[in-house]
């Protein structure tokens, strides 16, 4: 079947008079009634509990508004195995990625099947309760080979799953005791109940729902717009506003240039409602989950476009994802998937025709033009013109005030090796040829230092060391979100801890992980105040690289010998790294 020739398979553009039924049949919201969730909420303060991250926190949410039916809660093993290797649940429901619970060993010794956990925001409200069903330890390895195709860091996806989630999972049902905050945009926080009954209030029946994390342009519009127009149904905008890409703009931005777009179209054609998703940026089986979730919401079409949620390329510079992976696979399912799949080339702009069309039907003598993601960041930075054929005047205005000319971006340098491989010293040429060449505010956070502040009190345990290292990266973030410059020391011996302090600056700028990757037995020549000596002699406990491990990067942006050459030529390689990265002026 031909790329186009699918999207109305089976559909006669007839009078539609009822919303396509969720996925499995049934909403499946989790949500206890007022007085039960009272008594719940306060019985829960007396069990075990785990504050949730990002993804988690956003997984709840749609769990319990029903997004994500059929699901009832998080996977218990026997679905988590047949998600991962079929793409269905054990019934054989068409389901394509896990939606799992993870936490550490040390807690989950503290349960089991039947145990109660209470599940709580980053403030310690408890909003949900999980009754623990099954206890059991993934191979995280075959699901990022099974699930995303690949074992590559450079996908975010893989990264978080191997790098930042905890080796068990618990699975089990949940019962709802409210909802997470968000007092932004709030109007535009739907769920499915809520939204199925606006469509339903406004005769809404034949909807195409179409998913994005980028601001939107005149390419877009076209797409969309057709694509309504070709299917004879209104539009649902539905960007993610959860977790997306590192370095995406942020939500709050693309949420105001999303509503300067609205106007754009015909009056009571489009409605932007904001979706709570942690992307995985799974490519096909991403784009199949998006199809399931927008027909929970009462979409009955779902636009899929050129490389649906495909990360990018791989750490050889090749793609992840065939640019209509995702449509393919998308078409096998069509039969069951219950949502009608709307398959679109990209839009492109013909000079000549001064018009947009699909790529598909470019002629040999049209001129065609684009501008990329790396040329529009550009644009934005020098602060030159944007074409008015490229976007809307409006939306243009939103992006150039979150992103003024000439701004200069934020970015930690997050040195990591063993004590006495250099990285202080290193760390300490590094900002004098910083400063040499800019005036930005330069911070320093180093390992000794931080302890004696940031982390007084803390120990050298696992947990400890992690905490140490994720406060670093905490307070890096904050550095960076305000466009200065964070040079960090740490020995940050765990890859998870690392990870993890990743995610955060990369929320708000450039992470770029030095790997001080000194031979131990140099670090030990060097060490002045004779802490290896008594580590191997057993004074000093949970030393690293004696008798705790050092997890070496797999994946640094940079991998330095501190016995290499002296520091400032060490450090001059970085700073010529940060300018070949476009984070420093040459």
């Amino acid at each position: 079947m031909s790329q186009i020739a699918f999207a109305d398979a089976g559909i006669a553009l007839s009078t539609v008079t009822e919303l396509v039924a969720p996925h499995g049949g049934t909403l499946k919201e989790r949500y206890l009634p007022p007085d039960e969730a009272a008594a719940l909420k306060q019985r829960s303060a007396g069990l075990p509990g785990v504050d949730l991250d990002t993804r988690q926190l956003c997984d709840l949410e749609l769990l319990l508004s029903g997004a994500f039916s059929p699901l009832e809660g998080f996977l218990t093993q026997p679905d988590y195995a047949r998600v991962v290797d079929e793409l269905r649940l054990a019934d054989g429901t068409l389901w394509p990625i896990p939606i799992t619970l993870d936490v550490s060993e040390a807690f989950a010794a503290k349960l089991a099947p039947g145990s109660e956990v209470a599940l709580r925001d980053a403030q310690g409200v408890p909003l949900a309760v999980l009754d623990v069903e099954d206890i059991y330890r993934p191979d995280r390895q075959h699901e990022a080979l099974k699930v995303f195709g690949t074992t590559d860091r450079t996908h975010p996806g893989v990264a978080d799953l191997l790098d930042r989630q905890r080796p068990v999972n618990l699975g089990g049902r949940v019962r709802g005791i409210q909802p997470p905050s968000h007092y932004d945009f709030t109007a535009l926080r739907d769920t499915p109940r809520s939204l199925r009954a606006w469509f339903e209030a406004h005769g809404w029946h034949r909807i195409v729902a179409f998913q994005t994390r980028n601001p939107m342009h005149r390419a877009h519009r076209e797409l969309t717009l057709r694509a309504a127009q070709q299917v004879g149904a209104k539009l649902l905008l539905q960007p993610s506003v959860g977790r997306t890409k590192p370095g995406d703009v942020d939500h709050y931005t693309r949420v105001r240039c999303y509503q300067a777009l609205l106007p754009q179209y015909p009056a009571g054609s489009a409605r932007l409602s904001l979706l709570p998703l942690a992307m995985r940026m799974g490519g096909p089986r991403e784009a199949l989950w998006h199809a399931i979730i927008r027909k929970n919401y009462g979409a009955s079409h779902f636009i899929v476009g050129r490389d649906h949620a495909g990360p990018g390329k791989d750490a050889s510079g090749k793609p992840f994802y065939g640019p209509f992976d995702a449509q393919h696979l998308l078409e096998q399912h069509q039969d069951e998937l219950g949502i009608q799949v709307v398959p679109f080339p990209a839009m492109v702009y013909a000079a000549n025709r001064d018009t947009y069309l699909p790529s598909t039907e470019v002629q040999p003598d049209d001129e065609v033009r684009d501008i990329s993601g790396t040329q529009l960041r550009e644009h934005l930075r020098e602060g030159s013109e944007i074409p008015s054929w490229f976007s809307f005047p409006e939306v243009v205005d939103i992006l150039r005030e979150r992103h003024p000319a000439r701004a200069a971006r934020g970015f930690a340098l997050f040195f990591t090796g063993l004590s006495g491989a250099g990285k202080s010293t290193i760390a300490e040429a590094v900002v004098a040829l910083l400063l040499e060449r800019t005036s930005r505010a330069v911070t320093v956070l180093d390992g000794d230092e931080v302890r004696k502040h940031l982390s007084r009190g803390l120990g050298f345990s696992r947990e400890d060391r992690h905490a140490n290292v994720t406060r670093i990266g905490y307070v890096a973030s904050e550095i960076v979100r305000h466009g200065g410059i964070a040079v960090c020391a740490p020995i940050a011996p765990y890859a998870q801890s690392r990870a993890e302090a990743r995610a955060l600056v990369e929320s708000h700028g450039d992470f770029i992980e030095i790997h001080v990757a000194t031979d131990l037995k140099v670090c030990e020549a060097r060490d002045r105040k004779g802490l290896y000596a008594q580590a191997r002699a057993g004074t000093i406990a949970q030393f690293t690289g004696i008798s705790d491990p050092y997890e070496v990067p797999e994946q640094p942006e940079l991998r330095v010998d501190g016995n290499a050459a002296e520091p400032v030529v060490l450090a001059q390689h970085i700073v010529e790294l940060l300018q070949g990265l476009g984070l420093l002026r040459g």
